[in-house]
């Protein structure tokens, strides 16, 4: 096995793991502390989760003399990993006043001072395999602080905002155009470049029938048009499904939007403010994504046709708090403003096996009853995107920043 020093990974390793606490920076122990549904976690916990995962899958295996920081939080921050051992519910974890946004801090410097001793002495590939597969899972938390912590205050009906710097609207996105693509075989997967989640192995060759896409992301103003036609009134445009959460009051227009002094508003990261028609519709369920898509005489894109054109789009600009308007012609914002619900239900690629042990119940025993949902959005850490990347909630999710991009 190959052994290396390198001090690049020990740069990215404090890098992330200072951008955690950067996110939780402006924000109360109140704040830190709350959980406002099952589906979303406590900042407090996501701090305390993302460094429990370094502390049990490398220091524990791998430190000499190895003693947990607190044996009680083996259990308290576990996620879903069964062969690890029990778990604190996870719809109780705002229950945990105890241990204090102090002491999980603390329990991230202790981590992070005993991480820094064992990356200081020549890794091998292993280690750093794993000590990357921790920060793209921190990550992945960071973006879900942000998600969580937004619908956290929307609770509130003071509207509080999370960030203080300014949302500038922009110029009205470009009439929305139909690009065309042959299809053919096409490679799907991980290309061999970077890093990658084990769903998105093996590379595979599949068949794309001729296809075409929209430049851009449904905005605001187009989603609103469908609800002023009655589209949440039509079951004909709707899965049976859907219909269901429409008629129990569960679904009756995108999450964060209300009505004030005759206008729509919608809540963001930077407060309530009025809706912004020329912005990307965000926060639709797969259900919503799917009924507008049938009214607007199109549909939803599979995964396999959204890669296949991604192959050719730009990564997106820097994270930002809030979807900026389309700008510009050709292919545009595939990545860096809503994650894109796809038709694909999240299967497994052929040949797909996942990782021995507890470290291979990071993807795969989650392919059941979920959607797959391509690019990244305006709360993807940068360097987080690629177009092989499959991200995937249930059909009802909504706190995430999903969005539609249409396809026929």
């Amino acid at each position: 096995m190959n052994m290396l020093r390198d001090d690049s990974l020990q740069r990215r390793f404090g890098a992330v793991r200072a951008r955690s606490l950067q996110l939780a920076a402006s924000l109360s122990n109140e704040d830190c502390c709350a959980q406002s549904m099952p589906d979303a976690s406590p900042i407090k916990w996501h701090l305390a989760h993302t460094t429990w995962f370094f502390e049990t899958f490398i220091l524990e295996p791998r430190e000499e003399g190895f003693t947990p920081f607190h044996s009680a939080f083996r259990v308290l921050f576990n996620s879903y990993y069964n062969g690890v051992g029990a778990k604190h519910p996870r719809p109780q974890r705002g229950l945990l006043t105890r241990p204090s946004l102090d002491e999980v801090k603390a329990y991230r410097a202790d981590v992070d001072r005993r991480m820094a001793l064992l990356l200081g002495h020549a890794v091998d590939e292993t280690l750093a395999a794993l000590v990357e597969l921790g920060l793209q899972h921190e990550q992945q938390h960071q973006e879900l602080m942000l998600t969580d912590i937004k619908h956290l205050l929307s609770c509130n009906p003071l509207y509080p905002a999370y960030a203080h710097d300014a949302l500038i609207d922009g110029a009205p996105a470009p009439a929305l155009a139909w690009l065309d693509f042959d299809g053919g075989l096409a490679e799907i997967g991980y290309n061999g470049r970077g890093f990658c989640f084990d769903n998105e192995l093996p590379r595979h060759r599949t068949y794309v029938a001729p296809f075409a896409l929209a430049s851009r992301l449904v905005t605001n103003g187009e989603y609103l048009a469908f609800i002023e036609a009655g589209g949440y009134r039509d079951p004909a445009l709707w899965l049976a499904e859907g219909w269901d959460k429409v008629c129990a009051g569960e679904i009756v227009h995108p999450l964060y939007w209300f009505e004030d002094g005759g206008g729509w508003h919608e809540f963001t990261l930077h407060g309530a403010r009025p809706l912004d028609r020329e912005r990307p519709v965000t926060h639709v369920s797969l259900y919503e994504a799917d009924a507008y898509a049938r009214w607007a005489g199109a549909r939803l894109p599979t995964e396999a046709e959204w890669e296949f054109a991604a192959r050719q789009a730009s990564l997106g600009g820097k994270p930002a708090h809030h979807p900026a308007a389309a700008n510009g012609h050709g292919l545009q914002q595939m990545f860096g403003a809503c994650w894109q619900w796809t038709s694909s239900s999240y299967a497994p690629y052929p040949g797909y096996a996942p990782a021995p042990g507890a470290i291979g119940e990071y993807n795969g025993k989650f392919m059941v009853n979920q959607y797959v949902l391509r690019g990244s959005s305006c709360a993807t850490p940068d360097g987080h995107a690629r177009a092989s990347y499959r991200n995937f909630f249930p059909s009802g999710a909504r706190w995430q920043f999903s969005g539609i991009r249409l396809a026929r």
